[in-house]
């Protein structure tokens, strides 16, 4: 059986009065990601991390912020469309482990719903889908509530 481990991060910047998407729902906050898309950091991280995996580049390869047809557009539709991707080069999930940092809001009680969504998204069982938190102790950008960054490892194998 072939293994491959992919590895993502990404950022985004944090305003206010944008709605808060993140792993696929919006979370409640004053501030939200700004982005061309809709700016969650998790899928975009989770997408990189997939297509880094099975050595399909980058999301700005596939999804360019210099197209409008991603203007806005909702991020679980590229995590469905790199899902096709992977699985057209024979690939199925192990598992995926990610890492979201950000000051605040506390996002534990978000964190169920975020691995339902994900793991409907991506086709598979909801148990393969780890997220987690933390902050950066007040320092940094993301200390200073600027920013949002997520790191993930996923896991893919033949299938």
């Amino acid at each position: 059986m072939s293994f491959r481990v992919g590895f993502g991060f990404d950022v985004h910047q944090l305003k206010e009065g944008l709605d808060f998407w993140l792993g696929g729902i919006i979370v409640p906050h004053t501030k939200g990601g700004l982005g061309h898309s809709d700016a969650d950091v998790l899928i975009h991280t989770i997408c990189d991390a997939l297509l880094g995996a099975a050595n399909l580049g980058d999301i700005g390869k596939h999804f360019p912020d210099t197209f409008d047809k991603y203007k806005g557009i909702d991020s679980k539709i590229l995590l469905k469309e790199v899902m096709l991707l992977v699985r057209e080069k024979g690939y199925e999930i192990g598992n995926i482990d990610s890492t979201i940092c950000l000051q605040t809001p506390k996002i534990e009680p978000y964190i169920p719903k975020m691995q339902k969504v994900l793991a409907s998204c991506m086709g598979i069982d909801v148990d393969l889908v780890s997220i987690k938190a933390t902050t950066t102790e007040k320092l940094s950008f993301i200390g200073r509530e600027e920013g949002v960054s997520a790191y993930a490892t996923v896991l893919i194998q033949k299938a």
